[in-house]
């Protein structure tokens, strides 16, 4: 299965105009954002919980990241509320469940295969700081390495953000919206409203703007340059 595959284009995709996707797992359904490969992929989803739900152990070949949309997503390691960030490296493994159900943004096989850090950020954890360069941009820091930057950041009603996407970007809209106006078509852009995804390709420029209501927007720069020989091993 390919799906938003090709990591030069420029894609924005509105989830909540999807159609939900059972997984193999009762109770456990996925809209999917890019993917490469089928139940073993490369893939960016926004994953649902129904309340009692819950995945069989495994181990994460490629890794795993996720941000808890709502509800609380709970495994062996902890209890984590809509809010919390998760990163488990490549060879870690738990038994993932929901008893009052919960949906998370998730993306499996993008890490370096020999990555081991493991991140568990909380809501209680984040610190939201005004950006000095940036007026009407607040920065919350969730993790950064060689390789990538995540964060959430949010905007004040109005602002008018550049982000430079040397080594691509990912952004994902949590509350509000924005007006992506790096794409040279003719329009006024692409309208990005709560759940929206846009993946900007190695090299491009994301010029936003916050609609009325601000934004508040999880964003991923610098990953893409890896996307080639990220791809989930054969079985």
């Amino acid at each position: 299965m390919e799906i938003n595959s090709d990591f030069r284009q420029r894609v924005v995709v509105h989830s909540e105009q999807l159609d939900w996707r059972a997984s193999p797992l009762p109770g456990v359904h996925r809209r999917m954002l890019d993917r490469i490969g089928d139940e073993v992929a490369r893939a960016t989803s926004v994953v649902r919980y129904q309340p009692g739900s819950s995945f069989s152990a495994h181990t994460h070949g490629g890794g795993e990241e996720f941000l808890v949309l709502d509800g609380v997503f709970q495994d062996e390691h902890g209890d984590f509320p809509a809010g919390s960030y998760v990163r488990n490296p490549p060879t870690s493994r738990h038994t993932p469940r929901s008893d009052a159900g919960c949906t998370i943004l998730v993306k499996l096989w993008q890490f370096d295969p020999a990555d081991r850090h493991q991140v568990r950020v909380g809501p209680a954890q984040q610190r939201a700081e005004p950006d000095p360069s940036r007026p009407g941009v607040q920065v919350t820091p969730l993790h950064r390495d060689e390789r990538e930057d995540v964060r959430i950041e949010t905007w004040a009603p109005g602002t008018e953000v550049s982000i430079a996407a040397a080594g691509g970007a990912e952004l994902f809209v949590l509350e509000g919206g924005f007006t992506d106006r790096g794409v040279d078509d003719g329009t006024d852009g692409a309208a990005l409203t709560r759940h929206s995804w846009l993946r900007a390709p190695v090299g491009s420029v994301i010029d936003a703007r916050a609609g009325d209501g601000g934004a508040k927007v999880w964003i991923k720069t610098g990953h893409l340059r890896f996307a080639g020989g990220q791809r989930p091993e054969p079985r």
